[in-house]
């Protein structure tokens, strides 16, 4: 990296795009991150940041515009961090996503399949029906620029529904006019944090506002503010969240009008949507998405299925419609009485919940010597704990479906279950969040011949290689590996969240700031994928 020096020109080929939707430039054997860049295109690029392995730029002068690249329609593009492909054309963020899949199912997880053609949306815009507005210190509305927490005030948001910018747009009109605080995460005073809004498919809307403390000055007025910008507001609610920290919602929930739930209507099933529930941000591409996953699930009405998971019932009560018996686990309590009243509401009798974690869920289940035919499973972020993808293979069923929305998670977690004999069989993409570097994934499962034969194996513990068996290296061993290697010194509190993005404990070396206003900064991508490597080397991923 001695040939690359920060605020010098170089010109390079933009390769591909990173996880996060930046070009990929190679410049005398480093890479060079590059926002903004196009595929195929010759550019003029200003190094910004040098490490030992990888460099940061931006774009100076880009010789010839690739056809793929796009006009953004957003004028906050740029400064908002919520869309990251806007520069693309729709076939071409497409073809990245699905190429970021691939890549994750080949490299981390090791498996032989293709994926098939990407399921795009027929509506790119407008799409999402939950809606999450921070709020400025200084009052502004809108949303967070790129890994930070400063506030970009937004009017109008292409991926929002109007309802939804409305809603907004009238809280900030009633804290004006009743001058009402606005919540300082640094100082921690202040009142409001957060409005949140649900939009269904008929256009009603379910409003939340954030608070710090138990009651807001004037709430009728802001009921009365809402109800007037959206006429088709079906409640108004106060949610109490007085912690410090990133968690948008607190515990308690008041209805100040209307009802505390809004209804609507996924695969031909009525769902009762509370404003904590988890529920698919993009209610058309959902319908493609658990319609490719019943097609992989293969059900032909004999089958028990589990799904863990399982939030409000979406996907179980999908399931139900086509096997004998369906259980569903989810460790939300309010979940499963929603998912327990989605049922009932669509005379669905072969469907039962309980509440628990999934590791205990799947624990449990095994222990009952529960042996179903198919397993889903649609983790968040961090995808599945190896003691839950242990449970999962003890049981033995057939196939296993994965609905992932992180690629890297989902492709350690393959490799995981081909150790325990299920190879991926087929894989699809589905772009649920257009316009951002976000893709849902579906993954077939099925259980391999190793699992159905009995080997005996003779071996000597004194002759045994045990270094494998080692829980992993410590955060004083991952900070020495990327030192040496990359050159970049990290932190336990780096190192703990790349750990926790891949389901791992950080176990008791990273000890959280006992100062209560504390800011959280954020793990930098080439840290990032430094302490990746390391974990790999040491064999913990």
């Amino acid at each position: 990296m001695d040939r690359l020096h920060e605020n010098q020109i170089y010109t390079g080929t933009v390769e591909g795009y990173s996880s996060e939707g930046l070009g990929i430039v190679r410049l005398d054997g480093a890479v060079v991150f590059v926002p903004q860049a196009v595929r195929g295109e010759t550019i003029d690029l200003k190094i910004t940041k040098v490490m030992k392995t990888a460099a940061a730029g931006v774009i100076v002068k880009i010789h010839k515009p690739s056809p793929d690249r796009a006009a953004p329609e957003c004028p906050y593009y740029g400064q908002c961090g919520g869309c990251d492909f806007q520069h693309l054309t729709y076939p071409e963020e497409l073809r990245a996503k699905r190429q970021r899949v691939q890549d994750a199912l080949t490299r981390l997880g090791g498996a032989g399949v293709e994926v098939e053609e990407i399921l795009g949306a027929k509506n790119p815009l407008h799409y999402r029906n939950k809606s999450q507005y921070p709020v400025g210190a200084d009052g502004a509305i809108g949303f967070y620029r790129a890994r930070s927490h400063q506030v970009v005030p937004v009017k109008r948001c292409l991926i929002q529904p109007e309802a939804a910018d409305k809603t907004a747009a009238a809280v900030g009109e009633w804290m004006r006019r009743y001058k009402i605080p606005a919540y300082d995460e640094t100082a921690g005073r202040g009142l409001v944090r957060h409005i949140y809004v649900r939009v269904n498919q008929k256009g009603e809307s379910l409003c939340c506002v954030v608070i710090n403390g138990k009651q807001a000055p004037r709430e009728p007025e802001l009921a009365a503010y809402v109800c007037a910008a959206v006429p088709h507001t079906v409640g108004v609610l106060v949610n109490s969240n007085t912690k410090r920290g990133n968690v948008i919602l607190g515990e308690k929930y008041r209805t100040l009008w209307g009802q505390d739930f809004l209804m609507d209507t996924l695969c031909g099933l009525a769902f009762k949507l509370s404003v904590p529930s988890f529920y698919q941000v993009n209610r058309d591409q959902a319908e493609v998405l658990y319609g490719r996953a019943l097609a992989y699930a293969g059900l032909t009405g004999t089958e028990t299925v589990v799904d863990l998971y399982c939030g409000i019932g979406t996907i179980t009560l999908c399931l139900a419609k086509r096997a004998k018996r369906v259980i569903g686990a989810e460790i939300v309590p309010a979940a499963i009485r929603d998912a327990e009243e989605n049922a009932a509401r669509n005379h669905i009798e072969n469907a039962e919940f309980f509440c628990g974690d999934a590791a205990e869920a799947a624990a449990r289940l095994e222990a009952e010597g529960l042996r179903p035919d198919v397993i889903t499973v649609d983790p968040p972020r961090k995808g599945l704990a190896p003691e839950v993808i242990g449970s999962i293979a003890a049981m033995g069923p057939a196939r296993v479906v994965y609905v992932s929305c992180d690629p890297a998670t989902l492709g350690r977690d393959v490799k995981r279950f081909g150790e325990l004999g299920y190879r991926a069989v087929r894989a699809c993409a589905v772009d649920m969040f257009p316009g951002t570097r976000h893709v849902e994934t579906v993954v077939l499962l099925s259980k391999g011949e190793i699992d159905s034969k009995k080997v005996r194996v003779e071996f000597s513990l004194e002759d045994m290689d045990m270094s494998g068996f080692q829980k992993g290296a410590t955060y004083e061993q991952i900070k020495a590996y990327v030192l040496e290697k990359y050159g970049l010194k990290v932190s336990s509190l780096y190192i703990s969240q790349v750990k926790r993005k891949c389901g791992l404990d950080v176990g008791q070396n990273y000890n959280l700031s006992k100062k209560e206003d504390a800011k959280v900064p954020q793990c930098p991508p080439e840290k990032e994928a430094a302490i990746m490597e390391a974990l790999k080397h040491f064999h913990m991923v």
